[in-house]
């Protein structure tokens, strides 16, 4: 299920219910959807090991993952991503609303068959469109509570679409090999340091203004407004520090590269803590 991917996405899905209900959201429904959004985010990766279970043999991060050593097979692993998935359906359905429900299927069947099948192998832009299901959270949680997508909502949803690229890409540098070795076209294996932390650094600017726009958005104090840009200058500067060393070795670009990495879920963490704290004040 990749729980610890699917940490990051209930990040940012408890701070979009909490401004979407403008409070403390109502405890049954938040804990019907981080289960459900769980069990969906697990359903879709259970799916994506089974359609990649070629690439992750040959990839050094993944070649213990348990369809790799034959702890499971492809038909059992199939199995137990169909059901946590209608699982993860049916408990929205009950216990929340039709939208977050719709939203949920949506995000499943985007990974699976935009990002996993149609994109990953085809593009260098796979993380850039394949990502807006790791932005699904936002949206799922928002429509959880209010049956409905604001602009606040869809704010947030381009502040999660615009820091994922460079979260990944700073990843992606670091097993650059592996992918190769995989035939998977990431931007960091088919285009140059240079010009992948050029596109970290745009992607990092397009994140803090949707962040900065949101507090607008959502009529929150100047307090969050500050928080949000210095937060967000935070991680430009570790953008700048990949451009920095992008020509000089790669050993350096890869310790820049993993603060960056490191960094990006700080950033996510605290922004996502200060949006739950000023909707609830």
């Amino acid at each position: 299920m990749k729980l610890r991917v699917v940490e990051l996405l209930l990040i940012s899905t408890i701070p979009a219910m909490a401004l979407a209900e403008r409070g403390l959201p109502p405890l049954g429904i938040t804990v019907a959807t981080l289960l459900g959004g769980t069990l969906a985010a697990g359903s879709a990766n259970a799916f994506n090991q089974v359609i990649e279970k070629d690439l992750d043999e040959l990839m050094q991060r993944t070649k213990r993952r348990p369809l790799v050593e034959k702890q499971v097979t492809s038909i059992e692993s199939l199995i137990f991503a169909t059901l946590i998935g209608i699982l993860a359906l049916s408990i929205f359905w009950i216990f929340t609303t039709p939208l977050a429900t719709f939203l949920t299927f949506f995000a499943i069947a985007y990974y699976v068959i935009v990002y996993t099948i149609l994109l990953k192998r085809r593009t260098s832009q796979n993380i850039v469109w394949g990502g807006a299901a790791g932005c699904m959270p936002v949206l799922i949680g928002w429509a959880a509570i209010t049956n409905s997508i604001t602009l606040s909502g869809l704010l947030f949803f381009l502040v999660i679409f615009f820091w994922t690229p460079p979260h990944f890409w700073a990843l992606a540098i670091k097993y650059k090999d592996d992918y190769q070795r995989a035939k998977i076209p990431m931007l960091p294996v088919v285009a140059s340091q240079k010009i992948v932390a050029s596109a970290m650094l745009w992607h990092s600017l397009a994140m803090v203004f949707a962040s900065i726009a949101l507090g607008f958005s959502a009529k929150l104090p100047l307090a969050y407004l500050i928080i949000a840009t210095v937060l967000g200058l935070g991680f430009i500067y570790l953008v700048i520090g990949v451009r920095e060393t992008a020509t000089i070795n790669l050993e350096k670009v890869e310790k820049s590269a993993a603060r960056v990495f490191h960094g990006s879920i700080t950033y996510l963490s605290l922004l996502s803590l200060a949006l739950t704290l000023f909707a609830l004040i």
